[in-house]
C-alpha cells in the first residue's frame, strides 16, 4: 500500500450540545442527570481543596466549578468535558495572589481568556502539539512536588513563624519549624490519607475524598480533636451565590501581567485539550478543538468575573463522568447547578473540614498528576537530549516558575531539535529526472503478499508530527502483516517512540505481526533502546524492502499453516 498523508478536516466552531441535542433522548437525560450528580459530588472537595492550595478562599474553588463548569458544557467542543479548578494552577495562582492580589489574578486570567478565544478563532488549536511531551511532563512533575511540599505544613499541623511563597523558601520554614508538629493533626492526616487510598478499592462509586471529609470532619468535632479545620483558617467562609465583580483595569498592571496570562492561557490550552483527547477515546468521539479553546477562554473570564479563579478541563472529573454514563454536555451543566445548590445549602458545614484532610486531599492530587512512570519510561528509552528538556522544565518549575519553566523548557526543545535536524541533514545533488518513476525500490514496482500492508514513513518522526501516524491500521480491511517502511526516516524523538510503541501494541492486541524495513541510525538507537528489537524481534527488522516482503511471505506461510 502506498504511503499517505494524514489530513485533518477542517473543524466546525460550532459547540457540540448543538449537536448532540439532534438525537437527545430521555434516556440520555436521566443518565446524564445521574452522572453530573456523582461528578458535583466528586467535585465538592476537590474544588474546596484546589482552592486553598491556590491561597484563595474555599467557596472560590466551588464558584470556578459553577461559572466555568457551566460555560464549558454549554459552549465546549467536547461531549463529555467537564471544567473547574485543577492542580496545575495551584502554583501559578498562589504566585499571582500574593504578589498582585485578588484584583491581580482576575485581571491574569481575563487576559488569559481573550488569548484562548484568540487561539480558537484563529484555528490555533492544532499548534498545541508543538509543545513537546517532555515539557509536559517536567512541569507537571513539578507541579506536583511544588502542592506536596505546600501541604506538609497542613499535614503535620506545623506553626510557620512567616508566610513564604516560593517553594525552596517553604523547605526552608518547614526545616526550621519541624519541631512544632502536632500529632493529633498528623493522625487526622495519616487517617485521612489511609481512606482516600484503600477506599476506593472497595467502593469505587462513591468518592474516596468525601468519605475522608465526613469521616474526620465527624471525629475532630465530636471527640474534640485539637485540629485546625477550614473554619479556623478561613472564618469569614460565605454560603453566597456567585457575584458580578469587575477589576480594575490599568495600563501598567495589565503589562506586568502579561507573562502569567500567556502562563495561564497555555496551560488551561493543554490541559483541556489533553482531557480531551483522553475522553475521545473513552466515548469514541472527536472534539473540535478550537471550539473548545474558544470555550475555555469565555469560561475563564466568566469564572474571574464571578470570583472564580483560573479553570481548564479535568481530566479525573471527565473521566468519571464518561463512567457514570455522561455523553452530552447536559451532564457538565446539571454538574455546576448540583455544586451551586451544594454551595447554597452546605457550606457552612465545611467550616468542619480539618485541614490535615484537605492536605491529605492534594497528597493524592499531586501524585495521581505527577506521571512518574511516564518520566520513567522517558528516562529510560528517550534519547538524552528530550532527558535533559524534561528535568531541566522540572527543576525550573520547583525553584523558580511556571512563567520561566515553560520557556526555558521551549527555548531548550527547540535548539535540541534544530542541532537534530542539522545533524541528519545531507545535501544531494539530483539529476533532473522524474524520480517517481524510475526509483527501483518505488513500492508500486514490487510484490506485496495478499496479507500485508506496507506504510512508509517520511520526514523525521517528532512531537510535531506525532498525529500524522494515527491513520495506521485505520485499514478497514483484515490483514496479518504490517510492514513499516522507514528509509526516508533520519530521526525520531521521544514522542515519535511512543508513536511506533503504540502502532505496536494495537497490532499484538489485534494479532498483526510487524516488520521494520530500512531503520537508519538514529531511530535504530533509539527504537532499540525502547526495547522494539525484543518486542518486534531482531529477524522482523530488515534492511531492504525486498528483504521485508520476503520476510513477510514467510510469516503468512507460517500464520496460514497455523490456521490450516
Amino acid at each position: 500500500m502506498d504511503s499517505k498523508a494524514f489530513k485533518p478536516s477542517e473543524e466546525k466552531l460550532k459547540p457540540k450540545l448543538i449537536s448532540v441535542m439532534k438525537n437527545y433522548s430521555r434516556e440520555q437525560f436521566i443518565k446524564d442527570v445521574i452522572s453530573g450528580i456523582i461528578v458535583a459530588i466528586i467535585a465538592l472537595p476537590l474544588s474546596i481543596a484546589l482552592a486553598i492550595a491556590s491561597g484563595v478562599g474555599p467557596e472560590q474553588g466551588l464558584y470556578t466549578a459553577i461559572v466555568a463548569g457551566f460555560i464549558v458544557s454549554l459552549l465546549g467542543g467536547s461531549r463529555v468535558q467537564i471544567a473547574g479548578p485543577t492542580a496545575a494552577f495551584a502554583t501559578i495562582v498562589a504566585g499571582i495572589v500574593a504578589s498582585e492580589g485578588m484584583d491581580g489574578l482576575v485581571v491574569a486570567t481575563i487576559m488569559a481568556g481573550v488569548l484562548m478565544i484568540i487561539m480558537g478563532l484563529c484555528r490555533f488549536g492544532v499548534l498545541i502539539k508543538y509543545i513537546p511531551g517532555t515539557i509536559t511532563s517536567g512541569f507537571t512533575f513539578g507541579i506536583a512536588v511544588t502542592i506536596l511540599i505546600g501541604q506538609i505544613k497542613d499535614f503535620f499541623g506545623l506553626k510557620f513563624k512567616n508566610s513564604p511563597v516560593e517553594t525552596v523558601d517553604k523547605v526552608e520554614e518547614i526545616a526550621k519549624c519541624i519541631d512544632t508538629f502536632s500529632l493529633p493533626a498528623m493522625l487526622i492526616g495519616c487517617l485521612s490519607l489511609a481512606i482516600l487510598i484503600l477506599w476506593p478499592k472497595k467502593l469505587e462509586k462513591i468518592p474516596a475524598s468525601l468519605i475522608a471529609v465526613i469521616a474526620c470532619s465527624l471525629i475532630v468535632k465530636f471527640a474534640d480533636v485539637d485540629v485546625n479545620t477550614i473554619g479556623d483558617q478561613f472564618p469569614g467562609i460565605s454560603s453566597a451565590p456567585p457575584k458580578f465583580s469587575a477589576p480594575d483595569f490599568s495600563f501598567s498592571k495589565m503589562k506586568a501581567l502579561v507573562p502569567n496570562a500567556f502562563t495561564i492561557a497555555v496551560l488551561a490550552a493543554i490541559e483541556s485539550l489533553l482531557s480531551c483527547v483522553v475522553s475521545d477515546g473513552m466515548i469514541g468521539s472527536k472534539h473540535r478543538s478550537n471550539m473548545e479553546l474558544v470555550a475555555q477562554g469565555a469560561a475563564n473570564i466568566g469564572s474571574s468575573l464571578f470570583g472564580g479563579i483560573p479553570a481548564t478541563g479535568a481530566i479525573a472529573r471527565t473521566a468519571a463522568n464518561v463512567k457514570n454514563g455522561g455523553r452530552t454536555p447536559i451532564a457538565g451543566i446539571v454538574h455546576s447547578i448540583v455544586v451551586l445548590i451544594i454551595l447554597v445549602s452546605l457550606m457552612p458545614y465545611a467550616k468542619l473540614i480539618p485541614m490535615p484532610t484537605i492536605a491529605a486531599i492534594l497528597f493524592i492530587v499531586a501524585y495521581n498528576m505527577c506521571g512518574w512512570k511516564n518520566i520513567l519510561y522517558t528516562v529510560k528509552t528517550a534519547p538524552k537530549s528530550d532527558v535533559m528538556v524534561l528535568f531541566v522544565t522540572l527543576i525550573f518549575t520547583v525553584v523558580f516558575d511556571l512563567v520561566v519553566a515553560i520557556g526555558v523548557g521551549l527555548v531548550l526543545a527547540a535548539l535540541l531539535f534544530m542541532k537534530r535536524m542539522a545533524d541528519v541533514t545531507e545535501a544531494h545533488n539530483w539529476v533532473d529526472i522524474d524520480d517517481e518513476d524510475t526509483d527501483p525500490d518505488n513500492i508500486s514496482l514490487k510484490k506485496i503478499p495478499a496479507n500485508t500492508r506496507v506504510y512508509e514513513i517520511n520526514g523525521p518522526m517528532f512531537f510535531a508530527a506525532s498525529d500524522k501516524y494515527r491513520y495506521v491500521l485505520d485499514d478497514k480491511k483484515k490483514f496479518d502483516i504490517l510492514c513499516i517502511r522507514m528509509r526516508n526516516v533520519p530521526a525520531i524523538d521521544a514522542t515519535g517512540v511512543e508513536a511506533l510503541n503504540n502502532i505496536v501494541k494495537r497490532c499484538e492486541k489485534r494479532g498483526i505481526k510487524v516488520i521494520f524495513s530500512h531503520v537508519n541510525e538514529q531511530p535504530m538507537k533509539a527504537m532499540t533502546k525502547a526495547g522494539f528489537t525484543e518486542r518486534v524481534g531482531k529477524e522482523n527488522f530488515c534492511d531492504h524492502i525486498d528483504t521485508a516482503l520476503l520476510r513477510a511471505a514467510e510469516l503468512e506461510k507460517q500464520i496460514a499453516a497455523s490456521r490450516a
